[in-house]
């Protein structure tokens, strides 16, 4: 299944935008204040649609069906290539999780992967479980 659907895709972009811009005031802070942000006032349409666009933007970016990366509640993609999942077990091998705010930090290049792992906000299993090299989303 899609993270996002196609008419929703200038939703999303503007949503993306959205928490950006939030984000942006935010960028010169030390590591553990950006650790913490989390945009207030943002409805939770806006948060959902921009985890959607930014999976959206990360599966084009790394196609495949070896990790999947999860953001609940909101979506889930499957991305890089390497071993599917079982067909007995629809879980692949390698499995990524992570809360909204912790992958808008990290999908914006608020943060990086190697602090929010030092943080204890990254759920990863398997081989694969570093997307450092694919982020931030441009």
């Amino acid at each position: 299944m899609a993270a996002i659907r196609e008419q929703d895709i200038s939703k999303g972009m503007a949503a993306l935008d959205a928490w950006r811009k939030a984000a942006d005031v935010h960028r010169g802070e030390p590591p553990e204040a950006r650790l913490a942000f989390s945009p207030d006032g943002l409805p939770r349409n806006t948060w959902a649609m921009a985890v959607r666009y930014s999976l959206y933007l990360l599966e084009n970016k790394a196609p495949g069906p070896g990790v999947e990366v999860r953001v609940a509640p909101w979506s889930a993609v499957k991305i890089l290539d390497g071993p599917e999942s079982d067909p007995h077990n629809l879980t692949p091998p390698d499995v990524i999780e992570l809360d909204p705010d912790v992958w808008l930090r990290l999908a914006c290049g608020l943060t990086t992967w190697a602090e929010e792992k030092e943080a204890g906000r990254i759920s990863a299993v398997g081989e694969r479980d570093d997307l450092s090299a694919l982020l931030p989303l441009d």
